[in-house]
């Protein structure tokens, strides 16, 4: 077991606890950039895929697992960050000034949706989101000559310094794209976590009550964690905008907030691990359950079999594991650190918490 000794306040919020973590994170990302030279373009795109989602998650996992808001509305913001990216390359936008310019428009619209919102809590909150979910479908419509409306857009080539990007044509290329903001998006999420502001977030989510004694402005610190989240939500729906190719009012529905909101409690909420675990099983379970149909069923499609699965995993983890698959290896690690010195009650669930009342 690795103990660290830690002598400073800066110490503890260092990026990496020791060189080992920092060499097993460098080694994932040297590994992660080789995949184009191993995998076939069918699996890398899947991959990609995975990386799209985890930066989403990660834009969710800001609001919801680090701030304690619940929100099962970040598809809309999705659209809004998918759009923007594409009707400004339209207008003869770059594409190294859209991509960013959409997260910031994206984290416009997220903070001033806030500033309602933060009045609501818990599933007042979840319900409010919602119908922002289902608004967007009609206002994409509404905007029919900008969005195109139902006909949709088409996403267009990536052009970076005349070097030509696309998933179909060039998919290694937009791979490695992908990868340079899942990077750049997680390196952001872990510093933001070490700074003032991260620190009020998980006072917010322990307890109102305790962070407004301890100075916290609550309705800015929600607002704020609006904000970051949909701007980061907003890149990603911009990267899942040029990996569809083409994408109508249909395309960001509420089926996709529910997704997320699954993806982070089945990856572990609150750490920025759970957002790449629940990537995972988000992004290759319809596949492997594609595979399986077809192997049992004869290709039989069974309507309501993905969500129905989905929802059964994520009851499963609710009732056994709700510190989801990052939680369960952080507990086999642990177990396997102290071997064989572990006790067999050493993660018991807690039955008594302690609850301290909201402010309202």
């Amino acid at each position: 077991m690795r103990i660290h000794f830690k002598t400073s306040y800066d110490h503890d919020i260092r990026l990496f606890p020791d060189w080992w973590s920092f060499s097993v994170y460098a080694a994932l990302v040297i590994v992660a950039v080789i995949l184009p030279w191993v995998l076939g373009d069918f699996y890398l795109g899947e991959v990609t895929n995975v990386l799209i989602w985890a930066i989403a998650g990660l834009g969710l996992m800001l609001l919801t697992g680090q701030t304690g808001q619940a929100s099962l509305g970040h598809a809309a913001f999705l659209a809004v960050g998918c759009y923007s990216c594409i009707i400004l390359m339209e207008h003869g936008w770059p594409f190294l000034l859209a991509f960013p310019a959409a997260g910031v428009i994206t984290g416009v619209f997220g903070t001033l949706f806030a500033i309602p919102a933060v009045r609501l809590h818990g599933i007042y909150l979840a319900i409010a989101t919602i119908a922002l979910s289902i608004l967007a479908d009609d206002i994409i419509v509404l905007l029919a000559p900008w969005t195109d409306g139902v006909s949709g857009k088409f996403a267009p080539m990536i052009n970076i310094f005349g070097l030509e990007i696309e998933r179909w044509s060039t998919p290694d290329r937009f791979y490695w794209l992908v990868l340079a903001v899942t990077i750049l998006c997680t390196l952001a999420y872990r510093n933001l976590l070490r700074a003032p502001l991260g620190r009020a977030f998980a006072a917010v989510r322990d307890s109102e009550v305790s962070a407004t004694a301890m100075g916290v402005h609550i309705a800015f610190t929600k607002a704020a964690a609006f904000g970051l989240s949909c701007a980061i939500t907003g890149l990603a729906g911009a990267l899942m905008g040029f990996y569809a190719g083409a994408f109508n009012n249909e395309t960001f529905s509420i089926t996709i907030s529910i997704n997320l909101l699954m993806m982070i409690v089945i990856g572990g909420l609150g750490a920025i691990h759970g957002a790449f675990f629940g990537a995972i099983v988000i992004a290759f379970l319809p596949q492997a359950l594609s595979m399986v149909t077809d192997m049992i069923g004869g290709g039989i499609a069974i309507p309501g079999l993905e969500m129905g699965v989905f929802g059964a995993i994520l009851i499963l983890f609710i009732l056994f594991e709700p510190m989801g698959i990052y939680g369960r290896w952080l507990k086999i690690r642990t177990w396997l650190e102290l071997f064989p010195f572990a006790r067999k009650d050493m993660f018991r669930r807690q039955k008594s918490y302690l609850k301290t009342e909201r402010l309202r």
